[in-house]
């Protein structure tokens, strides 16, 4: 049997020993559940999952997409199948309203279940992934008429959805695209431009793809307060939801991507001409919300990405993680340091000190990054759901702080578990043979997807720790010491860490602080990766202290694993904050400096 691609195990701990997600069925929005129907919607997740996405992501990475000579994309069909699957199981709609047809699940529990997908096929799980984000932002911010237009499809899985940024021109700097939108006597827009990068761009697998597409009304502001977003559909939808004319978006060509390849990604042009709709040039795109407001919108699905492409890099990690692990229990190489009889036999490698040091390695970062998703997520559900308005207040404040580290500390770490992952499988780590090296490819799409490492960075200094006075930043702290205090009264290791803990969030404030006291924006921002690394790594410790106060003094073999874990977190990992605080405090000025000359 293949080694699973998830720990159901761990997921159950996270969920109902650590979170308590069980406690949100005493809440209106949540009443209709249960502890049974949680189970259920993991036991589905995980069942289609392994029979019908893990099946065919080797395939779907060796034959990727790509345009036919008619024009047409062709993806194997393998992919259409699991898809509608996943969609005839309602997990598109899984947490919207029943009004919507949807099941009011709890954001912690659909992104466990999401998971499952994740790690099994990261290529084939984008699709609905990236429809459920674009259906949220339109019943968020869309008209009655947009909603009632777009999202039942999508629900349904009839439509699917993409998210239409960056320019070739542009990249991530939004502030210079440039597509139009002009308006027309309809009311309805005529969109012209370019679009890159687009995930799910074109396909044949749904009847329509729903674009939501940032473009610019001519005269309106300059830079990003110029910004409106529209609904572009491929295909115009008449008024009793069939589908009308086709729209003028038109597919240039596909990427070629490392990883993460049965996804299309594509460059799109906008009113290209190639049909004109209505007879009139342009594509015609819908309005979404008020003009020039459209980067606020689009935060919306960006910030549900962000996470979500965290988990994607904390799956791929994780299932790296337990292949390396079946791995190195199984396979025999070597002998113990002491052995003299070269007839005596081999061990397993997972009898060696290094092995073990790496799989400790990839269980704290992947272990510790599904804690982390987890508990984003339930700040999703108490922003969403708590009866008390404080409580909704605070808990929308810490996910704006935690939301650059939960996209991009995974990012990094659980990259750097797929790494480990083909070190311990050593020469046949790298063969195509064994998944752990498309695992390696496929996350390392992901500290550039959804902003970089460096964008993230910039957001957690420049924006999510000083804003509101530093509200975010001290209700950060406040959180973790209220988790210092209780690990402190528990004794033991459990309270070393926790005294090292308090110390290493005693060095981000004084360090947030020195960063911005010269009142240079340039000079504070210098190094704001290695700052959000170094924060990153203070978070994903209280994370791990975290659960070790939810094991307690439990015994067994999965316990014991998390102490194991968390001990190798505090040994090996937190102690890598120092120089990067001392780093920081010196406002060293070396990247700042450097000439491009010297390059």
């Amino acid at each position: 049997m293949p080694a699973p691609v998830l720990s159901r195990r761990d997921l159950d701990f996270l969920l109902y020993d650590w979170l308590d997600v069980g406690s949100l069925t005493s809440r209106e929005h949540f009443a209709e559940h249960s502890r049974d129907t949680f189970d259920a919607v993991l036991d589905l997740s995980a069942d289609l999952a392994t029979k019908h996405f893990a099946t065919h992501n080797k395939k779907a990475d060796a034959q990727e997409p790509r345009i036919g000579e008619d024009g047409v994309v062709e993806i194997i069909p393998e992919v259409k199948d699991a898809l509608d699957l996943f969609a005839k199981a309602g997990l598109i709609a899984g947490g919207f309203d029943e009004s919507l047809g949807g099941m009011q699940l709890p954001m912690t529990l659909l992104r466990a279940s999401m998971a499952w997908f994740q790690a099994a096929n990261a290529g084939t799980s984008s699709y609905p992934f990236l429809t459920a984000a674009n259906a949220s932002l339109l019943v968020t911010h869309g008209s009655e008429d947009q909603i009632a237009t777009f999202v039942p499809p999508m629900l349904e899985g009839r439509f699917f959805g993409t998210m239409c940024l960056s320019e070739p021109q542009a990249g991530s700097s939004l502030a210079d695209i440039t597509t139009r939108a002009v308006p027309a006597d309809d009311g309805t827009y005529r969109i012209t431009g370019t679009k890159m990068w687009i995930s799910g761009g074109d396909h044949e697998l749904t009847e329509n793809i729903v674009h939501l597409v940032l473009a610019k009304i001519p005269g309106g502001p300059a830079g990003v307060k110029g910004i409106s977003l529209f609904i572009v559909p491929k295909f115009l939808v008449n008024d009793d939801g069939t589908l009308g004319d086709r729209n003028d978006v038109a597919l240039v060509g596909l990427n070629h991507k490392m990883g993460n390849r049965g996804t299309t990604n594509a460059l799109l042009n906008f009113g290209e001409g190639a049909v004109t709709p209505g007879g009139e040039a342009g594509a015609v795109g819908y309005l979404l919300g008020e003009p020039h407001k459209g980067l606020q919108y689009m935060f919306h699905m960006m910030n549900e990405a962000r996470i979500g492409v965290g988990f994607l890099a904390t799956s791929l990690g994780y299932a790296g993680y337990l292949q390396s692990l079946d791995y190195a229990r199984t396979r025999t190489q070597g002998r113990p340091l002491g052995a003299k009889d070269p007839a005596s036999p081999q061990v397993p490698l997972i009898e060696h000190t290094d092995v073990r040091r790496m799989l400790l390695a990839q269980k704290s970062y992947v272990e510790g990054a599904m804690a982390l998703g987890l508990y984003c997520s339930k700040l999703v559900d108490e922003q969403r759901t708590a009866s008390d308005d404080d409580a909704r207040a605070k808990a929308g404040v810490l996910l704006d702080v935690l939301t650059p580290i939960a996209k991009s500390w995974p990012s990094q770490w659980c990259l750097e578990a797929n790494s480990l992952a083909i070190q311990v499988l050593g020469g046949y780590g790298y063969t195509r043979e064994f998944d752990v090296e498309q695992y390696y490819r496929d996350n390392r799409l992901n500290p550039i997807h959804e902003g970089t490492h460096g964008i993230q960075g910039m957001d957690l200094l420049g924006r999510k720790v000083v804003m509101q006075g530093g509200a975010g930043l001290v209700l950060l702290g406040e959180t973790i010491g209220a988790t210092v205090e209780k690990a402190l009264a528990s004794g033991g290791d459990v309270a070393e860490y926790a005294a090292q803990l308090s110390t290493a969030t005693e060095r981000v404030a004084a360090t947030t602080a020195t960063l911005w006291s010269t009142g240079d924006p340039s000079v504070a921002l210098a190094n704001s990766s290695v700052y959000l690394e170094a924060v990153g790594h203070v978070v994903v410790a209280w994370i791990w202290l975290e659960q070790l106060l939810a094991v307690g003094e439990r015994e067994g073999d999965f316990f014991d694993g998390k102490r194991a874990a968390a001990r190798y977190f505090y040994r090996f990992e937190l102690p890598k904050t120092g120089p990067q605080f001392d780093l920081l405090s010196s406002l060293d000025r070396t990247t700042l400096d450097v000439s491009p000359s010297v390059f």
